[in-house]
């Protein structure tokens, strides 16, 4: 089984959410809908960035990574020409 976490950028807000899921493309139709209460009233929300993970419990503790500080320094740095360009089309 593949568990995928990911990190999702507000268009509305531009601020991020941090999570995990077994199916990548539901889950985001699910926060695009506000379906899901953290991200209802930040829509829309981009994918900016995922990773596949072969068990729950590896998803979990990289999503956890991703919330602290050498987390989001590790994704700024991963994303950071991806980030400028998003920035730029707006």
């Amino acid at each position: 089984m593949k568990y995928y976490t990911y990190v999702l950028k507000s268009e509305k807000d531009n601020k991020y959410y941090y999570g995990f899921t077994k199916d990548l493309i539901e889950r985001l139709k699910q926060h695009n809908n506000s379906d899901i209460t953290a991200t209802k009233y930040r829509t829309p929300l981009k994918l900016v960035y995922y990773e596949v993970c072969f068990n729950k419990k590896d998803a979990l503790k990289r999503e956890k990574y991703f919330k602290t500080h050498h987390g989001k320094m590790f994704l700024k740095n991963r994303l950071k020409n991806y980030l400028n360009s998003f920035s730029n089309s707006r």
